[in-house]
């Protein structure tokens, strides 16, 4: 099948069909004689099984050491967990991260009056060379 059929196929578009051949998560497809990549139900197969890795926030690096233990009908499955776990470990991060984030704006939110007038301790806090939302000025 063609690249769009492998697309639709797989859910994966054309464009990241091509970038996963050129960093090596999906070998190089053979072509026609008029150029057009060809890529059998195999292909297709990695292909959903990249977009599922992708879907769970497996990085490229990540992705390929998931396709080579796939790959290796002789690898352990605690290569495979310890993979897993540390992704999720990593998640975790991103989560407390993006809580402190939210935790941050919502202060500043909260002590923005959100009316007519120019000041906003929104983009005050911004400005500081703390961290936004170190300190709330008061409300007048």
């Amino acid at each position: 099948m063609n690249i769009g059929e492998a697309a639709r196929a797989s859910g994966v578009s054309a464009k990241m069909i091509r970038h996963y051949e050129s960093v090596g998560l999906l070998a190089a497809a053979p072509r026609t004689e008029s150029g057009y990549r060809q890529y059998s139900e195999r292909d297709v197969h990695t292909l959903g099984f990249i977009r599922h890795a992708r879907d769970l926030g497996f990085g490229i690096p990540q992705i390929g050491e998931l396709l080579s233990l796939w790959q290796d009908r002789e690898r352990s499955s605690r290569q495979v967990k310890a993979l897993a776990q540390a992704h999720i470990e990593a998640l975790e991060r991103k989560v407390q991260e993006l809580q402190a984030m939210k935790t941050t704006l919502s202060h500043l939110v909260d002590c923005c009056h959100g009316d007519d007038r120019p000041d906003c301790p929104i983009l005050d806090g911004l400005a500081q060379d703390d961290p936004p939302g170190s300190c709330c000025p008061p409300r007048r």
